[in-house]
């Protein structure tokens, strides 16, 4: 049985920091491709980071990065978030997958999703 567990939403002001961390369990997945993507109201969900199964490889969306940085240590991945502005006001979710990558079709399993809320 995989599970993912996100912690470290809240709120913030423009400028501020966030660091999120999220767990997943289960033997399958733990050396797999990690992702986060997010949903702000009445948009589409998108693309923010993903970090490879040995952690060595990352890659991020061209709004989040040089701000966000993400890093892993085992099974738990953690998103460093810096410089916060209002529009990255959403909800964050982390998934695991085989495949990975930039698309919601690359990861089988998901969070149930953290808010972040950076207030100008």
């Amino acid at each position: 049985q995989v599970q993912l567990v996100e912690s470290g939403g809240g709120l913030v002001q423009a400028g501020g920091s966030l660091r999120l961390s999220c767990v997943v369990t289960g033997r399958t997945f733990m050396r797999s491709p990690m992702g986060w993507f997010r949903q702000a109201p009445g948009k589409e969900r998108e693309f923010v980071a993903t970090i490879s199964g040995n952690g060595m490889n990352t890659f991020y969306s061209d709004s989040v990065k040089g701000r966000f940085t993400i890093s892993r240590d085992k099974n738990t991945a953690y998103p460093q978030m810096n410089s916060l502005k209002p529009d990255d006001t959403a909800v964050y979710y982390c998934a695991a997958g085989l495949i990975g990558g930039t698309v919601s079709n690359g990861y089988s399993y998901w969070g149930q999703g953290t808010q972040v809320t950076v207030s100008s």
